[in-house]
């Protein structure tokens, strides 16, 4: 089994352990890790990462422990090293499903774009500005 780290900037997004598979996307397409698989790096592209878990020996089986489970991704980076998968990326966003996932990312989505287009409003008055402000200190002379 594997123990999936998923990364961001500002801390750990999620840590799970007893991952028996791994799926992340590439841009050369979707790349699978099992736990026995040679020690990697890749690098990811937006996108769904899918894993799942199994239950532990001796254990009752959980029907949520053998789902799949999503964690949409922003671009990054993915290091497999013996047992241990860690994902680094800039955002991540987790959902119960994959409807439910995609509206989430398509709302933070939206919002992020507003914010852009507000700093983008920003630099363009303080832009406009210090041309003002740089002609005005030239016609002066």
């Amino acid at each position: 089994m594997m123990t999936l780290r998923v990364l961001l900037p500002y801390g750990i997004f999620r840590e799970v352990s007893g991952v028996s598979r791994i799926v992340v996307e590439t841009d050369q397409g979707s790349f699978g890790l099992l736990p026995r698989r040679l020690d990697c790096v890749a690098a990811i592209v937006p996108g769904i990462l899918t894993y799942q878990c199994q239950a532990a020996e001796g254990h009752a089986v959980n029907a949520r422990a053998e789902e799949e489970q999503y964690i949409a991704v922003d671009a990054g980076i993915l290091v497999k090293t013996g047992s241990e998968v860690t994902v680094s990326v800039r955002e991540a966003v987790s959902g119960p499903d994959l409807d439910q996932l995609y509206d989430t990312v398509e709302q933070a989505f939206l919002q992020k774009n507003k914010h852009e287009a507000q700093v983008h409003s920003v630099f363009v008055k303080m832009e406009s500005n210090f041309i003002r402000r740089l002609t005005a200190f030239h016609h002066e002379d």
